[in-house]
């Protein structure tokens, strides 16, 4: 797979090594010389040197009906007119691109560009979510924060203990995926019976998580 890496930052360089590990041709455009020439040195792939909003240079850098663009660069204004370019003028097959304000991902998204993403949107909803919902471990979140895998540790006294998943009503939108205990892991089905200390790891949307965390939390008065 060939791809194309927009900005030779941190998130750059990254990313470019993470890809060069798993086997795939990197491109990779910065505007800076010395960056540039550090590169080159660090990692096995192609360096551009020049504008990556620039259309002589995305063409330089092969980006004409590349597999994946990422726009990685520092700056959203730039991320936006490359990753506009890779998607309209030179086909690309998949454009990611990096908002460094999440005031910008919606922006980027009228405009366009769906596949953005945003660090500090990400860990933001992570802190958000473990701060609101103490009892629950949120593993990792999907659809861009829309859903996620979260772990819960069914609590002493708890309501569900001896009782089977099949008489469980689960909030919607939520699936038990497997079951941790005594350090064993299982994949529950209705005739699983929960005990108090088991570790459930679910699927859950959003907007179902407060009510999967009081519905496994609960406990006898």
């Amino acid at each position: 797979m060939k791809i194309v890496i927009m900005g030779g930052g941190k998130v750059g360089w990254n990313l470019a090594r993470i890809m060069l590990e798993r086997r795939h041709e990197v491109h990779l455009i910065e505007r800076d010389k010395q960056r540039c020439e550090k590169l080159a040195d660090d990692l096995d792939a192609v360096v551009f040197r020049g504008d990556g909003s620039n259309v002589n240079v995305l063409e330089a850098a092969e980006t004409k009906d590349t597999d994946v663009f990422m726009a990685v660069a520092g700056q959203d204004q730039d991320n936006l007119v490359a990753a506009q370019l890779a998607q309209n003028y030179f086909h690309a097959k998949k454009v990611i691109v990096r908002a460094n304000d999440p005031r910008n991902i919606e922006t980027f998204r009228v405009l366009g560009i769906q596949n953005t993403v945003s660090s500090t949107d990400i860990i933001s909803k992570l802190i958000e979510q473990e701060a609101n919902l103490e009892h629950m471990h949120l593993i990792a979140t999907l659809n861009k924060g829309k859903a996620g895998i979260c772990s819960i540790l069914l609590p002493e006294n708890s309501v569900l203990d001896g009782v089977a998943l099949k008489d469980i009503v689960f909030p919607k939108g939520s699936l038990l995926i497997s079951l941790i205990r005594g350090g064993e892991l299982t994949i529950p089905n209705g005739s699983t019976v929960l005990q108090t200390g088991d570790e459930l790891v679910a699927v859950s949307e959003e907007n179902s998580q407060r009510s999967l965390v009081k519905l496994l939390g609960d406990v006898k008065k």
